[in-house]
């Protein structure tokens, strides 16, 4: 009795042995490795397409560890770019836009590329009186933007942007001047009025900050 109950233990553990074997087995077959640049090309393609962008972001690590030196990487970047933007997943939409600009700095569509990293930057304020560093940064790009492509003809949206951002830093410098007015610190809320001056040259046009009246332009 006690032989038989050891050789049933023993096949039972032989048995789940082969079995976890066979899952094993199966799992790493259906991995995908070594693949023509392409056919990540076109699987990533098709995964964009479909909405399926985390799929779409394993894809292209295979296509770019596998293919480092592809002609398809830089489209493949921007096409993730767009993607994100689209999800409104601004922060990785810019990962993949400074991979391109840190690889590609001299590539003939870099003014489209910069033009995208300001693009994603507007979209993604979402609390309009809260992301101050944000829309010093942009603002700062937005500069350099117009310095080294003024020719551009992405020039046109860019300027759209860098009004609104000006209106919305104006509107924050606003309100912390209100705020000091409300706490009896006269000399900090006329610092604050003042820089609302050099912001915008006439305050009472001032308007509240609207992110999504903002993202019409694009739609």
């Amino acid at each position: 009795m006690i032989k038989n109950l050891k050789f049933r233990n023993l096949l039972l553990l032989v048995s789940l042995g082969f079995l976890l074997a066979s899952c094993s087995s199966k799992k790493e077959g259906t991995q995908e490795y070594d693949k023509p640049a392409l056919y990540w090309y076109n699987k990533m393609i098709k995964q964009v397409s479909t909405g399926y962008l985390e799929e779409a972001d394993d894809t292209y690590t295979s296509l770019e560890s596998e293919h480092r030196n592809t002609p398809l990487l830089p489209t493949a970047l921007l096409i993730l770019a767009n993607g994100h933007i689209d999800e409104e997943e601004y922060q990785l939409a810019n990962f993949y836009l400074d991979e391109y600009i840190k690889r590609y700095a001299l590539s003939k569509n870099i003014d489209y590329v910069r033009y995208l990293k300001i693009k994603a930057n507007f979209l993604g304020f979402s609390y309009d009186l809260r992301d101050q560093q944000l829309i010093e940064d942009t603002i700062k790009e937005i500069e350099e933007f117009k310095t080294q492509f003024s020719r551009s003809p992405y020039m046109p949206l860019v300027n759209t942007m860098s009004a609104r951002l000006f209106m919305a830093k104006a509107t924050l410098d606003k309100e912390i001047a209100e705020l000091y007015k409300r706490v009896n610190k006269p000399k900090a809320a006329e610092f604050y009025n003042e820089k609302v001056k050099e912001t915008w040259v006439e305050p009472t046009e001032i308007k509240d900050v609207d992110v999504p009246l903002y993202r019409s332009i694009f739609e």
